[in-house]
């Protein structure tokens, strides 16, 4: 753009507001410096021209490679992550809650609940053992009792009578106790 371009389009004082130039300016330094705003808005206008194709270029190269938004919103929240945890706040606050952690561990409230709730584990623990072996007794006791004996009998009678012909035996026993269920 040239000087002539530029003064048709301003008033013939060169300054947009009726003639009014600022203090300590010139008519010719007004016309400069307008001028020079004129010529800085063109190239403002060209770098974001400029900044826009390139984002999309940027956009279809990141497309190509296989980077979604997605990805780039989980890198973005892992660095920022990272920085919040080098910052001086966080190391204050973790500083902070780890006196905090230590003291109330030290406390006579905290040792004597952590001893009660041991020894609740320990006798909730060998009352299920007891628990655990007097089933196991009882049931032992019942797979000996006659009833289970003829029950386990008539099963393995009748395994033999489906299982005994189909794989081609012939010669065991049905009550044999030595067969495998």
């Amino acid at each position: 753009m040239d000087s002539s371009e530029h003064d048709s389009s301003m008033p013939s004082s060169g300054f947009a507001t009726g003639g009014d130039l600022p203090p300590g300016l010139t008519e010719e330094e007004v016309e400069e410096i307008q001028l020079e705003l004129t010529k800085v808005d063109d190239e403002i206008q060209t770098l974001k021209q400029v900044l826009t194709a390139k984002e999309r270029h940027a956009a279809e190269l990141k497309r190509r490679l296989g980077i979604s938004p997605l990805s780039e919103i989980k890198q973005n929240f892992t660095k920022g992550w990272q920085e919040i945890q080098c910052s001086s706040a966080y190391m204050r606050t973790s500083q902070t809650v780890g006196d905090l952690n230590r003291r109330v561990t030290s406390s006579n409230v905290y040792k004597k609940t952590q001893e009660t709730l041991s020894q609740a584990g320990q006798v909730t623990s060998a009352a299920f053992s007891t628990m655990g072996t007097a089933i196991r007794n009882r049931l032992g006791e019942m797979r000996n009792s006659p009833s289970f004996k003829s029950f386990e009998d008539k099963v393995e009678n009748m395994k033999y009578k489906v299982m005994g012909r189909s794989n081609g035996e012939g010669s065991n026993s049905p009550t044999n106790n030595d067969a495998t269920f």
